[in-house]
């Protein structure tokens, strides 16, 4: 091929990638290519063609076999193609080990860090991108960091920094969004939800050949996420109705759906396990683990398990929850879900080891376990193991839940030298960290009322004490501590009774009437009953005369003896009384209820005379075979007659009554 004939390639070239045709393109490149192998700019334009087309592999190969001649020329195309092709890792380091750090590659250098979930790195690319350049991708540019942003409040619980960013396009609103509800603020989040929908429906209609189906597909994802504050907030019914409209729209993005599915999961929970498992379906698509963070791949791992506990799948159940705490060994949830699985089994006590075993290995993730053993220990009525579990939780040891929680526990169990020391040490915490504070002087209320209940007097003096001082107006406390120094230092009490309003004071306006008659009385006054014609008193003299009762002499058995003494027995049942026997088992009584109605088989044995011995022999019976040998009657129980039920009417067994003789029927 001449020179003229390679510059018309280059025409032809030039003229595809104008259009956009770029596989005539790497036609005419693959002929210059076959003149010139080493060709630099033509190597260059095939991998961007390439690139193009989505051939990122064959690229790849292209500039691995000519990195020699390439050189640093297509470090982007590299580190793109890479990061297209999911090695992230591999991108990184071909970024960092450029020689020059363009602008193109600072943003592929921000969603490589995305994507590894380096989130403090990726925003100061971000930020140093926006303020150093102005051009048209500078709305995409604030939109990514709007994203990170909200990567980092939603999965690092990071607090949200105004970076000024506006909120002009629906992504930059979903965005601020999503930074929100990571920050627990719901109702905030759902408002900006809806004005992201409204400006996404805006965007969409302003394009003419825009379809109904291209506008949901485009709402899909904002109205998961509304469904997914909607879950949040308890409304489960209203998100559960979303989430189904998002499945069944069917959207392309794998990640969506793998959430989506994932939320209805959660929502099912042990209920309605078959759409469950439909759904769990959708969590599995190629492609997934590379759309999602690693915590929403971790949740949906964990929710496969519990799925598989609900199903009675013990055995998948057990190798994914294992599976799990191989990838997360400080992780407590894959432990909490195989100890579910056998208490389910009701192996307790393996539960039991397994918590212990993790708590031993991962004492800083400890205390969520140790509250599952506990509650373990109290399912076994091991109480005082409860208690010493619990004791052991550093984190919780003071709080007035579990001091609480304690106290009950002891009080159940009678040891109340136990429940005084754990107020003592709750007091003592707070004494030292919170002095004077509400929840310090609360515990010492219910200190002192708990040791007044079980009669500690003595003990609850101190706290009493304390508690006047506080309140010197207290009237109730001090009437509680003199109570309490009146079994000890009565001197003490009087000279603390003086403290005591006087009666004139503590007199109140009561009345009298109206607290009689309230439903809390224990007595309530009778009122006169009203006097009419018919019930006048009686003159003086006419006392009312009570009619005495006469006593009805006791029935007597009719064969009764006066003379006989009387069975010292017959207050007991007839089958408790010694000289009980038994009621003799007849033959008769074995048979009843076999055979057809009416008939007796011992009856109609005694009445039958063939089966005489001293009768003679008879011809046989109608429908019996000749010359077999007839069997007793009593051991051959005759078919069962069934009345026939009418047709197409339903069929009612019909109460059977007692047969007064002969064929009867039912």
């Amino acid at each position: 091929i001449g020179g003229l004939s390679v510059a018309s390639l280059w025409t032809e070239v030039n003229r595809c990638g104008q259009n956009g045709d770029y596989t005539r393109a790497l036609k005419a490149l693959t002929k210059i290519l076959h003149e010139n192998r080493d060709d630099v700019t033509a190597l260059h334009c095939k991998i961007v063609c390439l690139v193009q087309n989505g051939s990122f592999k064959e690229a790849l190969n292209v500039m691995n076999t000519h990195s020699k001649v390439l050189g640093s020329e297509v470090v982007f195309e590299k580190a793109y193609c890479e990061y297209r092709l999911n090695r992230v890792e591999s991108a990184l380091k071909t970024i960092e080990g450029a020689p020059e750090q363009t602008d193109k590659l600072k943003e592929l250098y921000g969603q490589v860090l995305y994507r590894l979930e380096r989130y403090d790195d990726c925003k100061s690319v971000y930020t140093d991108l926006i303020r150093n350049s102005q051009d048209e991708y500078e709305e995409e540019r604030k939109t990514n960091l709007a994203a990170v942003v909200a990567a980092m409040s939603q999965w690092e619980k990071a607090p949200l920094e105004d970076l000024g960013l506006p909120e002009s396009t629906y992504e930059l609103c979903y965005n601020a969004a999503c930074a929100l509800i990571g920050q627990g603020q719901l109702t905030e989040a759902f408002n900006k939800l809806q004005q992201a929908e409204g400006q996404c429906l805006s965007f969409s209609l302003s394009f003419q050949d825009v379809t109904e189906e291209d506008i949901e597909s485009e709402l899909a994802v904002i109205h998961s996420q509304m469904a997914y504050v909607m879950q949040l907030q308890g409304r489960t019914d209203e998100a559960l109705q979303l989430y189904n409209q998002v499945i069944k729209l069917k959207p392309s993005d794998v990640g969506l759906l793998a959430v989506t599915a994932n939320n209805i999961i959660t929502i099912n929970k042990d209920q309605n396990v078959f759409d469950s498992k439909k759904k769990v379906k959708l969590t599995n698509a190629e492609g997934v683990e590379y759309k999602l963070a690693k915590k929403q791949l971790q949740a949906i791992d964990f929710n496969k398990a519990l799925l598989a506990m609900y199903t009675n799948q013990a055995d998948q159940c057990r190798k994914l929850s294992s599976s799990l705490q191989s990838q997360n060994p400080g992780h407590p949830r894959p432990v909490l879900i195989q100890v579910a699985q056998l208490c389910r089994e009701k192996q307790h006590s393996r539960a039991i080891e397994l918590l212990q075993q993790f708590s031993d290995q991962h004492p800083e993730s400890a205390s969520g376990i140790k509250l599952t053993m506990a509650q373990l220990y109290l399912i076994q009525g091991h109480v005082t193991k409860a208690c010493d579990v619990l004791r052991s939780i550093e984190e919780f040891k003071h709080k007035s839940g579990m001091v609480s929680a304690l106290v009950t526990m002891y009080s159940h169990e009678e040891d109340i030298d136990s429940a005084i020391d754990i107020f003592k040490q709750a007091i003592g915490h707070y004494q030292s960290e919170q002095p004077g504070s509400a929840a310090h002087l609360a515990l010492v209320r219910e200190a002192a009322n708990f040791k007044l209940k079980y009669g500690r007097k003595k003990e609850a003096i101190s706290d009493l004490e304390q508690l006047w001082k506080q309140n010197t107006n207290d009237i109730h406390t001090l009437a509680q501590l003199i109570s309490a120094y009146s079994l000890v230092d009565t001197d003490k009490a009087k000279s603390l009774s003086k403290h005591l309003p006087s009666a004139d004071t503590m007199s109140f306006n009561v009345d009298v009437d109206e607290l009689e008659n309230s439903h809390g009385a224990t007595y309530v006054r009778k009122k006169a009953a009203k006097v009419t014609g018919e019930n006048l008193p009686k003159e003086q003299g006419q006392g009312e005369i009570k009619k005495k009762k006469k006593k009805k002499k006791g029935k007597l058995p009719k064969n009764y003896d006066p003379k006989a003494t009387p069975d010292p027995e017959r207050w007991l049942p007839m089958r408790e009384r010694t000289y009980y026997r038994g009621k003799k088992k007849g033959k008769k009584k074995e048979q009843i209820g076999k055979g057809t109605q009416g008939a007796t088989a011992g009856a109609s044995a005694e009445l039958d005379a063939s089966k005489t011995a001293s009768s003679p022999p008879t011809s046989p019976r109608p429908g019996s075979a000749s010359g077999s040998s007839a069997a007793p009657s009593s051991n051959v129980v005759p078919p069962r007659q069934q009345k026939p039920a009418a047709s197409g009417a339903t069929r009612k067994k019909a109460p059977q009554k007692k047969k007064k003789g002969g064929k009867g029927g039912w």
